[in-house]
């Protein structure tokens, strides 16, 4: 029997290489980006980091992102939070690995020796049957050949972010997390699927910096911007 050619996930036609997800041309497709900053991933000009972060640092050292949170990426994400379309989860971490290479050739990051994944809690993780966060965490971490844990858990529930003001988003989180596994002076890549005010990867980060992490590194597919 023949097998059946993986289709691209955008045109549904076959695909040369099947694990890629995505063809090159649909690849070109992907909204693209304004000039950002390397550390909040905001709006900016240049490769320094903006007025924003130099007035008020941010609690990690790079952010990455593959698009703003519009379409197809933003219908990805929603197959597979809410769908239960997990066959994105190889296209959509490649799409994040792809982004991770340019900026560590950019900006000559440290090589990443261990991927962590945004934690969600018990009672939702059990309600949607895994963590979207962690499904892309996996395959990056084998790709860049380093070790990925669950090495933060969610100890609060709180309410979704998605509904809170920034303010209410920080409050929200305060207390909501524990650091379960040693991480000093390792070189950490926490991986996320959306980033809107940034609230969450900042209490993480926080908890890993105060726990000797070396650096901490954010990769998202989207950034809203």
């Amino acid at each position: 029997m023949l097998p059946i050619p993986a289709l691209c996930w955008l045109c549904r036609l076959p695909l040369q290489i099947a694990s890629h997800g995505l063809c090159s041309r649909c690849v070109q497709q992907i909204p693209r980006l304004p000039e950002l900053c390397p550390c909040c991933g905001l709006p900016a000009s240049g490769t320094q980091p903006c007025g924003r972060c130099l007035r008020r640092p941010q609690p990690w050292q790079t952010l990455s992102c593959v698009s703003d949170y519009l379409p197809p990426l933003s219908d990805w994400v929603q197959q597979l939070k809410f769908s239960r379309v997990t066959a994105l989860r190889v296209m959509l971490a490649r799409l994040i690995l792809l982004k991770l290479l340019t900026m560590r050739r950019d900006y000559r990051l440290p090589r990443v020796d261990l991927v962590l994944s945004v934690p969600l809690h018990r009672r939702r993780a059990w309600q949607r049957g895994y963590n979207q966060a962690a499904l892309l965490a996996k395959p990056l971490a084998r790709w860049l050949g380093c070790e990925y844990r669950e090495g933060i858990k969610r100890i609060r529930h709180g309410a979704v972010q998605h509904s809170l003001s920034a303010s209410a988003r920080k409050k929200n989180l305060r207390g909501a997390f524990r650091l379960e596994i040693p991480v000093r002076g390792r070189h950490i890549l926490l991986i996320d699927d959306v980033v809107t005010t940034g609230s969450t990867v900042a209490e993480i980060s926080r908890i890993l910096l105060a726990q000797g992490a070396a650096s901490v590194h954010i990769g998202c597919l989207c950034r809203t911007l």
